[in-house]
């Protein structure tokens, strides 16, 4: 096997293999040798079928799996002899002349082929001794506690229908069943029967529960509402409704009580006990969007330190899974680019920009990672696999074994739990001030981003650029 350099441009490289006549009948002598021993053919003894037949009846098989080999061996070893470090996987052309490519096949003419590759780039480690970030921290508010408490005891509170004749209020309780129809037809998923329905909770479409206060039990109502520009049917989105509701009972909410036997219903011995767990879980919430700001402030800052050559195939994968959600978001809410006051044109700009500091932050991450030494226990793994599992209900086995037989999803478990211990890693190296904050405060960014979504798309731009590359590799 001869191989040539033949391209060195950036990150690209270009290697021509070329395998003689000779190299090729010697591989396939041998396979054929080896299956020789193996074959069972009708009218020869088992290991005693001539060379010659077998390679009558599998020798282009055989070949192309003999080729398949070849190239498989010159990718190992143009990595190993040149040190490579592959961004993805090596491109393979053959000759496009058929003539030559049959020669190869029968072992009478050489088999030459091209090994386009992407290479990643050398990454030198910067110093961030020079880095400080200010880490915001909020305490748990009793009144957040105290509303946890009330939605929890709200959940769990007993109904009772009301007197015959009761007009049914906000608060109360309405067991209902319904048949939705668009411009006169029936629709998947607009019927529905036994279904309990709190008036004021939000639990319907806008609109759909204020119509129905004041109903009185056996009464039929016409509802009539649209859904919402991004409702998640694509299908119903911003289509006007008609739903024929049959109240089947008016139901009145009982006494709502934070107490003992409330603490006890969710496993707690009482209701000190229950405030300290909702305390703790808040807590949780907090510390994990305290994490969530000081990561942004270093990826932030890492992204200021760095700036090399990116593999071009990697941004364009990223662009491309980009691209891909905001095409599909647009047409979920019926959107233009027109409607958002830009062109496709600026929005591709606009996340290609976004692709490419994922790239640029994610090789940084690896490299890192890979210098310090990170490592991921076994248990680690098995544990957000099983996380991922949950997520499932009814499912888990078919999940777990999905993710135990498929290398590459599992690559997907091991990559946050990698990102997240080189970030603890880079955390422990540059200077961190905490600053007590509100919990507004703490999560200010994110409400502004919610609230940004109603206004036109030049004045959100940073605000969604920002917001989208947050979780970067």
């Amino acid at each position: 096997m001869n191989v040539t350099e033949t391209l060195s441009q950036g990150l690209k490289r270009e290697f021509q293999v070329v395998l003689n006549a000779a190299d090729l009948k010697s591989r396939l002598d041998g396979e054929l040798q080896n299956l020789q021993g193996k074959a069972r053919i009708n009218g020869f003894r088992p290991g005693k079928v001539p060379v010659g037949h077998l390679r009558r009846l599998y020798g282009r098989s055989v070949m192309a799996d003999v080729v398949q080999n070849a190239v498989n061996e010159a990718n190992q070893k143009i990595v190993a002899d040149k040190g490579l470090k592959l961004a993805l996987e090596p491109q393979v052309r053959f000759p496009e002349d058929q003539a030559s490519i049959e020669a190869a096949m029968e072992a009478k003419g050489d088999l030459a082929f091209t090994v386009a590759l992407e290479v990643l780039p050398q990454i030198e480690i910067a110093d961030l001794s020079d880095v400080s970030l200010v880490k915001p921290v909020a305490e748990v508010p009793d009144a957040d506690i105290d509303a946890s408490l009330e939605r929890m005891a709200g959940q769990n509170r007993n109904f009772s229908a009301k007197a015959e004749g009761a007009a049914a209020e906000k608060g109360d309780r309405l067991m209902i069943s319904f048949v939705g129809t668009l411009e006169g037809k029936p629709f998947d998923g607009g019927t529905g029967s036994g279904i309990p329905l709190e008036l004021g909770s939000g639990q319907f479409i806008p609109g759909f529960e204020e119509q129905l206060e004041g109903a009185k039990a056996g009464e039929k109502r016409t509802v009539k509402v649209s859904f919402p520009e991004n409702y998640g049917a694509a299908h119903l989105a911003g289509k006007p409704a008609e739903f024929e509701v049959t109240v089947d009972e008016v139901q009145a909410p009982g006494e709502l009580k934070i107490d003992d036997e409330l603490a006890k219903g969710f496993g707690m011995e009482s209701l000190d006990a229950l405030r300290t767990a909702v305390r703790e879980q808040l807590g949780r919430e907090l510390a994990a969007q305290s994490r969530r700001k000081v990561k942004k402030s270093l990826l932030d800052a890492l992204d200021g330190k760095y700036s090399f050559e990116l593999p071009p195939s990697l941004v364009e994968q990223e662009f491309s899974a980009v691209w891909s959600q905001v095409e599909a978001d647009m047409k979920n809410a019926g959107k233009t680019f027109a409607d958002e006051d830009t062109t496709e044109d600026e929005a591709r700009a606009e996340y290609r920009k976004i692709a490419e500091r994922r790239v640029r932050l994610g090789l940084v991450l690896a490299e890192i990672g890979e210098q310090a030494k990170v490592q991921i226990a076994d248990d680690e793994v098995t544990q957000a696999l099983i996380e991922r599992a949950r997520q499932f209900p009814g499912q888990e086995k078919e999940v777990w074994e999905f993710y135990r037989k498929n290398p590459q999803a599992l690559a997907e478990i091991r990559a946050p739990i990698f990102e997240e211990k080189v970030v603890d890693h880079l955390l422990g190296q540059v200077k961190i001030e905490d600053k007590t904050v509100s919990r507004e405060e703490l999560y200010a960014d994110e409400d502004a981003e919610t609230e940004e979504k109603a206004k036109p798309a030049k004045a959100k731009k940073a605000k969604k650029a920002a917001a989208a590359d947050d979780a970067s590799a």
